[in-house]
C-alpha cells in the first residue's frame, strides 16, 4: 500500500505533466495543482491560467490534468505502490 505522501506526489506529478505538455512554462500566468489525500480520499484541485491567444482552453486542460492524476493513483494502487 502507498503511503499517503506517495499517492499525492504521484497525483500532484502526473497533473502537472498534462498542464505542462498543453503548455510552454512561459506561456502560463499561473497554475496550481492542489492534492490531498486524507481517509482514502483522493482530492484533486487543478487551476490553470493561461493566456486569451493560448491554443488549448485552460478549463479542459485542468479537468484533464484532474482525470490523469486520479488514474495515476488508481495504477499506483493496481501496481501496489
Amino acid at each position: 500500500m502507498p503511503t499517503d505522501e506517495t499517492v499525492v506526489q504521484t497525483a500532484a506529478e502526473a497533473a502537472e505533466g498534462v498542464i505542462l505538455a498543453h503548455y510552454k512554462q512561459s506561456e502560463l500566468t499561473d497554475f496550481d495543482v492542489t492534492v490531498t489525500f486524507e481517509d482514502d480520499v483522493l482530492d484533486v484541485d487543478v487551476y490553470v491560467n493561461a493566456p486569451d491567444h493560448a491554443e488549448a482552453d485552460a478549463d479542459a486542460v485542468a479537468d484533464e490534468a484532474a482525470r490523469t492524476a486520479r488514474d495515476a493513483v488508481d495504477e499506483l494502487f493496481e501496481d501496489g505502490g
